[in-house]
């Protein structure tokens, strides 16, 4: 099994702008191989990556860098390359790469060489090829046993260092079970963040405190000289309200999303096209602060890790279709409630989307799933509305 770790690095002065003489290096090859891209025919990865040495010749800088890492950049290009060619085969419209700016090119990667995780004197150290040793911050210890594939320094908008490792442990990872006991759908949304057939609601995270910092740290930075010293300096503080802001929303997804991880045989979700939804002219400034597609993207590979079924459905009609007896019923946002013209069912509106999705999660996943439907079990009329709050409390594993 695979696993990403991210560590704050805590380099000396020395060592910052070592790394940043680096980091701007590999920048200044990205864009040399884009340049070389767009105006020579029929380049190759593989190509490009054997010109490196000539290159070398003229450019003495390069000297100074890790080879295999200098690949890495090569690499970096062609796959950005590939990933534009299956949104424009995709449908998508689609540009050309852009060249990267200092401040849009932060990380560069050691791949199975350059690098070493070390104690030195009681002290953490990561070794890096061409930079030195860098102080790490081991916040919670690596799994036992298990081998460090890469590293990936990136440098954070508010000048943080961080270190991702890429780890890979010998255990593969559970197998799913044949019989499905507990299953669940979850209904996403905004007044309620996610709500369950187990009759679990989940509100959303309030932001409105870290919004209100950052907003005044905006309108602070108006007021400075562009390029000035306090310009800059107020920057970082707005990058820092930033990270504050996407901190809190990240611990919240990671606990929310590995607490029906470990505790569901099967979760079904809608699979939400998110990038469409931002098009909508009302909302989305909520639509975005939700995260939702970084929610499914934690939920789908931590279900993946702990051995459970992890189903997308087509959301379609999840709202309007009765989960008792299937009957469409077109009803505006405002209204809250589920109530069936034909069946008299009564249900809270999220609920009864999420008995929906289940039911489509069970039919698509198919052999191994319970045989009863939604009508069959019992749903509950009382939901249990959990506080945001418990799931971010400092500490909680879950909710």
């Amino acid at each position: 099994m695979r696993y990403n770790y991210r560590y704050r690095l805590t380099p000396s002065d020395t060592l910052r702008e070592t790394l940043d003489t680096h980091r701007d290096l590999y920048r200044q090859v990205y864009n040399h191989f884009l340049h070389r891209l767009n105006r020579e025919d029929e380049t190759t990865k593989y190509g490009e990556i054997n010109q490196l040495p000539s290159i070398k010749k003229w450019w003495n800088d390069l000297t100074d860098l890790y080879s295999r890492t200098l690949q890495n950049v090569v690499e970096r290009l062609y796959t950005n390359l590939s990933r534009l060619k299956d949104a424009k085969d995709a449908g998508r419209k689609v540009g050309l790469l852009k060249w990267k700016a200092p401040a849009e090119y932060r990380s560069f990667t050691y791949r199975q060489s350059g690098f070493e995780l070390k104690n030195t004197s009681g002290q953490p150290v990561l070794r890096l090829s061409k930079i030195g040793e860098i102080p790490v911050r081991m916040h919670r210890d690596i799994l036992d046993g298990a081998k460090l594939k890469q590293v990936t320094v990136k440098k954070e908008p508010t000048g943080e260092w961080f270190a991702v490792f890429g780890i890979e442990t010998p255990d593969d990872p559970p197998e799913k079970p044949d019989e499905l006991t507990d299953v669940v759908g979850i209904d996403v949304g905004i007044l309620k963040y996610a709500h369950d057939t187990d009759g679990t609601a989940v509100e959303s995270l309030d932001l409105s405190n870290e919004r209100e910092r950052l907003e005044r740290a905006q309108r602070d930075l108006s007021r400075k000289q562009h390029g000035s010293a306090n310009y800059c300096k107020q920057q970082r503080v707005v990058a820092r309200r930033h990270a504050e802001l996407k901190q809190k929303r990240r611990d919240f997804l990671h606990k929310l999303s590995n607490y029906y991880a470990r505790e569901y045989d099967l979760v079904a979700v809608e699979d939400l096209n998110v990038a469409g939804m931002m098009q909508f002219d009302s909302n989305s400034r909520n639509r975005a602060s939700a995260a939702w597609g970084t929610f499914i993207r934690m939920l789908e590979y931590k279900c993946e890790r702990e051995g459970t079924y992890f189903v997308a459905v087509d959301p379609r009609n999840t709202t309007k279709e009765c989960a008792s007896c299937g009957v469409k019923t077109d009803k505006p946002l405002w209204v809250r409630e589920h109530s069936c013209p034909s069946c008299g069912f009564e249900a809270d509106r999220d609920a009864n989307a999420a008995w929906n999705i289940l039911s489509r999660g069970i039919k698509k996943v198919g052999t191994g799933c319970p045989e009863s439907t939604p009508a069959e079990t019992a749903l509950p009329t009382d939901t249990d509305s959990v506080s945001a709050k418990r799931v971010v409390e400092t500490g909680s594993p879950a909710l």
